[in-house]
């Protein structure tokens, strides 16, 4: 990045604070900040976990906790245990805190509707097509990626999803059992790697290598969730497994997929994976793909 590209970000933001009154202290003129406003929006009609809460807006656990003791003297919200756990806390809105926040849906609706009504037609769709896009690629910028045990919440999460896609879109349905292994061992250090992509808190993609012979490696479980596609995670993942096979010391990578999975090809070849004969005999790929570290 250079210099350009920082000066326009900072521009864009002061812009967008300005915009939607993020600098103000009575937010859409309802008495109090827009965190707390936020706040009431994410927490929703159905309640949620005070934990998930902060992991999906990044918060530190301190700042939230301010906020919740700020609208629960309101009458806004209410905090307590979670069913079946008393170490999780739960906040719920009140009534109170349920017409607010359609008070403040109705005011965001009208804030919206501001940003476009002085935009001819095309002019809207410009405007509303570049929001798309900046939230995308921030979406993308958000993502996390971490190795982690191959049989953490996480990891058993992402792979149980994997295999029920599989199952859907292979010809002849998916049946780990039938497939060439990949071990919780086989995906343990030394023996191989388990890394998960995380979107707000939620693991949302995963990729695993086995470091085989400690000279070809083999990438294995490449999955994305349908929700997070269109980010790059899947491209994110294979260049930190592929770091991660270098820092251990093979030469090269040995990849298979099935034939319905067409846009997993493509990744390997955009990546410099080339196809090559089969290396092994996996009952369910029909390309098998190598790449020189």
């Amino acid at each position: 990045m250079d210099q350009r590209q920082i000066d326009q970000v900072r521009r864009f933001n002061r812009i967008v604070t300005q915009h939607v009154g993020a600098l103000e202290d009575s937010y859409l003129q309802r008495g109090r900040p827009l965190g707390e406003a936020r706040l009431l929006h994410e927490i929703g009609p159905d309640g949620v976990d005070v934990r998930a809460l902060r992991d999906r807006l990044g918060l530190d656990s301190g700042y939230v906790s301010r906020l919740l003791r700020s609208l629960e003297t309101q009458g806004l919200v209410k905090t307590g245990n979670g069913q079946g756990d008393g170490r999780i806390r739960r906040a719920v809105l009140t009534p109170k805190g349920c017409a607010e926040r359609a008070t403040y849906d109705a005011l965001s609706d009208d804030l919206a509707a501001s940003f476009l009504s002085p935009l001819d037609s095309a002019q809207r769709e410009r405007l509303v097509n570049a929001m798309a896009e900046v939230e995308r690629l921030l979406r993308a910028g958000a993502v996390e990626l971490h190795l982690e045990a191959p049989d953490s919440a996480a990891a058993r999460a992402c792979l149980e999803q994997y295999f029920r896609e599989l199952a859907e879109r292979f010809d002849i349905g998916f049946d780990p059992a039938r497939s060439n292994p990949a071990s919780v061992e086989d995906m343990t250090p030394p023996a191989g790697y388990f890394m998960v992509a995380r979107l707000d808190g939620h693991p949302v993609g995963c990729g695993a290598l086995k470091v085989a012979d400690g000279i070809t490696g083999e990438v294995k479980r490449m999955w994305t969730a349908p929700s997070a596609r269109g980010l790059g995670i899947a491209r994110r993942v294979l260049r930190a497994l592929e770091e991660k096979a270098r820092d251990v010391g093979l030469v090269r990578l040995h990849l298979e997929t099935n034939r319905s999975l067409t846009e997993a090809q493509a990744l390997y070849r955009r990546e410099g994976y080339e196809e090559v004969t089969p290396f092994n005999s996996e009952p369910y790929a029909h390309h098998w793909f190598e790449k020189p570290l």
